[in-house]
Order: C-alpha cells, then structure tokens, then sequence
C-alpha cells in the first residue's frame, strides 16, 4: 500500500488561484477589445469609406445632370458628342458612366418599364446593369443608392432620372469599383490579427507576471494569518506599497500587534490570577490544618478563624472582582443611563463604611454640595465609590484624614477621594491590572474595573497628583435637564 501525499487544504486548483484569473482576466479584455474592434469598427470603416465614394459620385451627378438633360433635349445632338460628353463626365467623375434609356408602354396593360443602354463611358461588351435601382429612381424622382456586381467585380452603384419635360426619358447610371475598399479593409483586418494576436500573448504574459507579483504578496499574508492563528506570533510584514495591498499588510501588522498584546495580557492574567488565588487558598489550608490541632487554647484558635475569615473575604472579593473583569472584556455589562445625584449617592455608600471608618479610626470629611446631578448608572458609580473608599481605608494607616468632595466644572461634574497616606508608589501605573503596592492587601483590580466602567460611562478616573497621600477624582457627564419652572 502506497502512502499518499498530505493534501493542503490552501492549495488551490488550477485556474481559481488570483494569479490565474487574473492572467485571464487581462486576456479577456485584451480580446474583448480587439473583438469590438474586429466586429464592429473595422465593419463600420468599411461602410464608411463605401459611403464616402458614393457621396462623391452624387456630387459629380448634381453638377453633370443639367448638361445631360440638355444633350436629351438637343434633337441636333449626335451620338459622338452624346459619348464624349459620358466620357468627360465618367473621368470627372472617376467612375463608370452608363446611360439607359426608358422604355415604358401605355395604357391598361402597361408593364414595367424597359431599360436599354444608350451608351458607356467604357464601351465594353459587358455593361452594368441593376433595373431595381434604376426603378427605384425613377419612382422616387431622385438618386438612389445600392451596390451591386459585375463578373466578380462589387460596385458600388448611383441611378440618377433625367428628365425631358415631365417625363423620364434617360438614366444615368454611375458605378465605382469597391474593390479598393475591400482590399484597405482586408489589409487592415490582417493587420488587425497580427496586432491581436500579439497583444494577447503580451496581454497574457504581462497580466501572468503582474498577477503573480499580486499573489505572491497575498500568499505571504496568507502563511502569516496560518502562522497567527496556529498561535505562533511572526515579525511584522514588511509593507512595499501604498495601495490595497499595502494597506491589507499594515492592518494585519496591526492586528498581529494587537493579538500578540491581548495574548500576553491573557497570559500575565491567568498567570496572576492563579497566584493571587493560590496565596490565599494556601493559606487557608495551613491555617485549617492548625485549628485541627486540639492543644490550642481558645485565643489563639480564635485568632486562627479571624485570618481565615479574613482569607475567604479575600476570596470572595478576588471572584467578583475577575467576573466584572470578564464580564468588562467580553461587553456584558448593561450601563443604564439616568440623571443621579451623585451627592446623595456618595453620602449612601460613605453610610455603608461608617462601621469600617470607626474601626479604622479614621478621620472622614465630607464636603459634598446639596445636589449635583449626574449622567451615569447608579449602580456602576457606587461601585466605583466603594472602590475608592476601601483603598483610601485598605492602604492607609489608621487615624488617616480621608477626604470626600464633589463639584462641577465645564460641564462635568467630578467626585473625589483623597486620603493623608503614604501616597502612590507609581501613579502611572496605579490602573494597571493585578498592580497593587502591598500584595498582602488585595489583588490590585479595583482600581483597573473602576476606570473601566467610568470609561463605559463617558466619563475618566484619574490619580491626581498630591504633595501628601493619593487622591483619586472620577469624572462623569453632567446631566442637563429642563429647567424649573
């Protein structure tokens, strides 16, 4: 049993590659355009030249007809002048001059009119003759126009009723050889085939070329989108124009920038995640283990069970705080907007810290006016001011000065929390995710969800810069109402 080769799911058939169809399409429209120009022009030339030599003819027939008239009306005229005279007129003319006469019977039983040559410009045996153009003349009074053959010969023909009264005696019947348009046709028809046969196998190979040159650089974005979504990250595609497919590069260097950042933010996320899960579930377990031990007096026991209960806190708020993050990234959270007073606000959620104030003895100001009025989701901004709070408290020592103020200034109105601590190590990277000062106080998402979601809100949470301790101020859409009435 013989092995077969791999098949590659990417490898194309033939002729629905983009090299090849675009080979084909250059060949298309190179032959399209020489088909039109085969089909419809060169016919349209021919036609055009026939008429020209015929509107020639019709010029020469309106300058010579007075004097033809005039030799049909001449009883005195003979036969040799009537042939010089068809003669001048047919080199003038450089044509073919045939002069009919008309005979037509009367009466009930009256026919079609006969036609008989009077004489030719050429005196040969074999003379033009078309009796449905010349009929068509006499019956409309005027020239007309067709063609018509002599042997092989095609001629182009113009039948011209001269008149001795009110009746039609002659016709003069002017012919010309299209032969010479025929053959400037032809010529330029195998001209026209040796040029289109040209231009289709440099139209095939250059569009090949070029095609190819196309191809290639989508297939080099291609292996790179394979090699990306394999998870194996490349250098950045070197971008060689400025069109399309220049663009397509520079957007795929960005969006392989992108995903290289989001993967190594997954990466760092679960990596610190685990470790701040690990270190309290550690400890936790070590502690279990201790209160196993029966010889422990009753202090110290309890002293055990206040840092479990401390370490599961620590869990729970670690567990909510990685699903509002989740929740955040994958564009879960529903924001209600609304017109809140975020005075009233701030004073609720400081109510829900008094406990917490008093224990860490901490000296609490308010300075909040009677009401400014807010756009934002009521329960997304107390969140944020919990967040606040417990990291002016959480961080600081006891007995610290805690500070909570709001206003309003160009259209915004602004909450802010600042604390008398030891203030922040790093301020620009205080909103980082897992960044946190004192690793044994909390996992360092807070601040990082409460941007996120004053972000949502339109609105910005920045660390202001102080001489002493942090100050946090969070920024929101003020609301803008009707006025009272």
């Amino acid at each position: 049993m013989t092995g077969r080769a791999p098949i590659d799911p990417f490898r194309r058939p033939r002729l629905k590659s983009l090299r090849d169809k675009l080979a084909l399409l250059f060949l298309g429209i190179t032959a399209a355009g020489f088909g039109v120009i085969y089909f419809i022009v060169v016919p349209q030339l021919q036609s055009s030249l026939e008429d020209a030599r015929l509107d020639e003819l019709a010029r020469v027939a309106g300058a010579s007809q007075p004097a033809l008239e005039k030799l049909m009306g001449s009883r005195g005229a003979t036969a040799a002048t009537l042939d010089r005279r068809v003669r001048s007129i047919a080199d003038s003319a450089g044509a073919r001059l045939t002069l009919l006469g008309v005979q037509q019977s009367r009466g009930p039983a009256a026919g079609a009119p006969r036609y008989f040559v009077i004489t030719d410009s050429r005196e040969e045996r074999r003379v033009p003759r078309n009796d449905p153009l010349v009929s068509r003349a006499i019956r409309s009074g005027g020239l007309a126009r067709g063609k018509g053959l002599l042997g092989a010969e095609q001629l182009g023909e113009l039948a011209q009723p001269l008149s001795y009264g009110d009746r039609t005696e002659w016709v003069a019947l002017y012919s010309r050889s299209f032969d010479d348009v025929t053959e400037t046709v032809t010529f330029i028809q195998n001209r026209l085939l040796l040029a289109t046969a040209a231009a289709l196998v440099v139209a095939l190979s250059g569009g090949y070329l070029v095609a190819q040159a196309l191809s290639r650089r989508v297939r080099r974005v291609e292996r790179a989108a394979q090699q990306v979504a394999a998870g194996r990250f490349i250098d950045p595609l070197p971008v060689d124009s400025a069109d399309e497919l220049g663009q397509l590069t520079r957007s795929f260097n960005e969006m392989q920038a992108q995903l290289r950042q989001m993967d190594v933010a997954r990466k760092e996320f679960v990596a610190t995640a685990s470790h701040e899960l690990r270190t309290p579930i550690f400890s936790l377990g070590g502690f279990l283990e201790l209160l196993r031990d029966e010889d422990l007096d009753e202090d110290t026991r309890r002293e055990f069970l206040d840092t479990a209960v401390e370490q599961v806190e620590r869990l729970q708020k670690l567990a909510v705080d990685l699903l509002d993050l989740s929740r955040l990234d994958a564009g879960s959270v529903a924001l209600e907007r609304a017109a809140i007073d975020l005075s009233a606000l701030a004073r609720e959620v400081i109510g829900e810290f008094r406990l917490a104030v008093t224990r860490h003895e901490t000296e609490l100001e308010v300075r909040l006016p009677a009401r400014v009025r807010a756009t934002c989701d009521r329960e997304r901004v107390a969140q944020i001011v919990r967040i606040l709070l417990d990291n002016a408290l959480r961080h600081t020592p006891e007995g610290t000065q805690v500070t909570v103020s709001a206003g309003r200034a160009n259209g915004a109105i602004s909450l802010t929390v600042a604390d008398k601590g030891p203030g922040l190590p790093d301020r620009a990277q205080v909103f980082e995710r897992f960044y946190t000062g004192d690793a044994t106080r909390g996992a360092g998402l807070g601040l990082a969800i409460a941007r996120e979601l004053a972000e949502r809100m339109d609105g910005s949470l920045r660390a202001e810069p102080a001489q002493r301790g942090s100050s946090f101020t969070l920024e929101l859409p003020a609301y803008v109402g009707r006025p009272p009435t």
